[in-house]
């Protein structure tokens, strides 16, 4: 079994090409739930999701969010009604949420929730969030502190932002399920999702670091020089202190990380990082990284 660290658009793009390579039962995600919010009442996972639709084979992979088709009846007839949502949710991605709203109300754990939901759609693969405790991403502003789906989606990251910072009544800690997956694992991958607001959010619940620590990690750099893939990385890894680069990537990953892998076009120059093309611009490229790095994992 690979189990991958996922957030945003960056490794579900690489997942892509792994489960054309992989039995998907062989497949874990751990998945950030530090952008989840309730709206209209119902809960919002955006990169549960995310994962959840790929491997349910209805992902709309044009947008790498929400549900291939979807109509928006129930979000447009809320704006007439005077209820403004600042995320235009789909009428089936609507359903999901409500279903996961339903369940958290009963009692039930986001992980229950969320094997319940994989049940329901289909998806073999083992998607599990990072935590089952509430923890949500607040960047500050000169407008004061804002939930980062605010900052990202109303606001369009136009923002300046000053800092990024985690909320939370207690100090999130990694479920059983997620360091099981990661003991169980032949290697760990961490695609190239956003380190601030996907990966260290993963990477802040207690247990993950050191869980990583007795493992083989690979990991892979979301920025081309100074500039990410897709995403506001750089704003955020300069608000988080770090440089935005694949250097200041590295440092976030370099306690426990035993590969790097870089782009080749990328002009900073990491000692012992490896190049490869990591621009997942379609399911071939995606194919194709996901390939070298099967072999990687499994060339002994």
């Amino acid at each position: 079994m690979i189990t991958f660290l996922s957030g945003g658009t960056g490794t579900p793009k690489l997942l892509r090409g792994m489960q054309e390579l992989l039995d998907e039962r062989e497949i874990a995600v751990i998945v950030n739930t530090a952008e989840d919010t309730w709206l209209s009442g119902n809960h919002l996972s955006p990169d549960l999701d995310t994962v959840m639709y790929l491997f349910a084979g209805i992902l709309d992979t044009g947008r790498w969010w929400g549900i291939r088709g979807d109509t928006y009846i129930t979000h447009d007839l809320l704006a007439r009604l005077g209820v403004e949502e600042f995320i235009a949710v789909g009428d089936q991605d609507r359903a999901v949420h409500v279903a996961r709203g339903e369940m958290l109300r009963d009692g039930m754990r986001l992980t229950e929730a969320t094997a319940a939901l994989c049940g329901k759609l289909g998806v073999k693969a083992t998607v599990l969030p990072m935590t089952d405790s509430v923890v949500t991403t607040y960047v500050r502003t000169r407008r004061g502190e804002m939930h980062f789906q605010e900052y990202w989606v109303k606001h369009r990251g136009e923002v300046a932002i000053e800092g990024v910072s985690r909320r939370f009544q207690e100090p999130p800690v990694a479920t059983a399920e997620v360091i099981q997956a990661i003991e169980a694992s032949d290697a760990v991958v961490i695609g190239p999702s956003n380190p601030v607001t996907s990966i260290s959010p993963i990477l802040e619940c207690a247990g993950v670091r050191e869980a990583l620590r007795r493992q083989h990690v690979i990991a892979i750099s979301p920025f081309i020089g100074d500039a990410p893939v897709s995403g506001p990385a750089a704003a955020l890894m300069r608000a988080f202190g770090k440089e935005a680069s694949s250097t200041g990537t590295y440092s976030l990953y370099e306690d426990f990380v035993d590969l790097f892998i870089q782009d080749t076009r990328d002009a900073v120059e990491l000692p012992g990082a490896l190049r490869l093309d990591t621009l997942m611009v379609n399911r071939g490229k995606s194919l194709d990284l996901a390939k070298i790095i099967l072999t990687l994992i499994y060339r002994c």
